[in-house]
């Protein structure tokens, strides 16, 4: 019996290097991927062409431009265009190339400033999004709506999940760059490792966050792969997209302690009050993805051990 081919875009990122993992592990799949030098998603002729060439059964797009606060604030040029440019290089080329099955994936990002809590899959475009990040957001609604478009014009079988804030293995620890988890790591490592008395985290801390280790993230995206498209259909109710987090929030101030404590940083926190906070509240509804019987399994603070680890391991090479 010949095995699908899945294309895995992205794989070197820690949300691609969690899926490849997944992907490899479960022996159904004949599992492709391409390194960026070789493959320039930004490119469309080269990425038509690859497509084309292949003739893929799947695609499972996890190439991103992504970041914290920070990137996305300064570089709103890069996150909007980057990002629309590789999702329609690869969701219009596999329709074009005719892969069956397609898995884009998103951010929480996408939901209004002021959604209702937990945000659900149709709150989408219910009111205005959060400005530090609204170039990135209004990049992976496009790519939502261009999966519906296509599965609607076309009948094809592409799929939207929307992760809520990710971490874990491989990560990020660029503090310019980074999302929360790996800034705070590294923030209170160089802090312990300097004997500072003081470490600054950004904003107040009294925002909410939904924080899901990347190994759970993979599982819930096997899940959804592996859904027969009548049943994914009718779990979605004609809705572009699912949800999937956490299920649980916590603030700034509490993961900032966490992680203070995990990584055994002695001194106190200053929260730069000055310094964007972001949304205030940012839980995502998982009762659809819930009926796939998909859960998180990873607790948090063992989680948070396993990327300081990972973190600490990166600093011997």
């Amino acid at each position: 019996m010949n095995k699908k081919k899945v294309f895995i875009a992205g794989h070197n990122g820690m949300v691609g290097n969690a899926v490849l993992k997944k992907f490899i592990d479960v022996k159904k799949y004949k599992i492709v991927t391409i390194d960026k030098r070789k493959l320039n998603l930004l490119d469309q002729n080269k990425v038509y062409n690859y497509l084309s060439k292949n003739k893929f059964h799947s695609v499972i797009i996890c190439a991103a431009r992504a970041g914290g606060i920070y990137a996305n604030n300064t570089f709103k040029t890069n996150f909007i265009y980057e990002n629309l440019q590789i999702q329609n290089n690869l969701i219009y080329g596999s329709h074009l190339s005719n892969v069956k099955k397609l898995i884009f994936l998103g951010s929480s990002c996408i939901y209004p400033k002021n959604s209702r809590q937990p945000m659900r899959e149709e709150d989408l475009l219910s009111g205005y999004l959060e400005p530090t990040n609204e170039p990135y957001a209004i990049a992976k609604i496009a790519g939502i709506k261009l999966c519906e478009a296509i599965n609607f014009q076309y009948k094809k079988d592409f799929r939207s999940l929307m992760p809520t804030n990710l971490y874990g293995i491989r990560d990020n620890f660029d503090l310019k760059n980074s999302h929360v988890i790996p800034a705070l790591i590294r923030k209170f490592h160089e802090a312990k490792m300097n004997k500072k008395k003081v470490t600054v985290v950004w904003g107040s801390g009294k925002v909410f966050r939904d924080f899901l280790y990347v190994d759970d993230l993979a599982e819930a995206i096997l899940k959804v792969y592996e859904l027969p498209k009548k049943k994914y259909s009718g779990l979605t109710n004609g809705l572009s997209h699912i949800n999937i987090g956490s299920g649980k929030q916590i603030t700034i101030a509490e993961i900032a302690n966490k992680i203070k404590n995990i990584v055994n940083f002695k001194g106190k926190i200053f929260f730069d009050k000055s310094k964007p906070d972001g949304m205030k509240l940012k839980m995502l509804s998982n009762k659809i993805i819930n009926k796939t019987g998909w859960r998180p399994k990873t607790k948090l603070v063992l989680g948070l051990k396993k990327t300081y680890d990972y973190y600490k391991s990166l600093l011997k090479k």
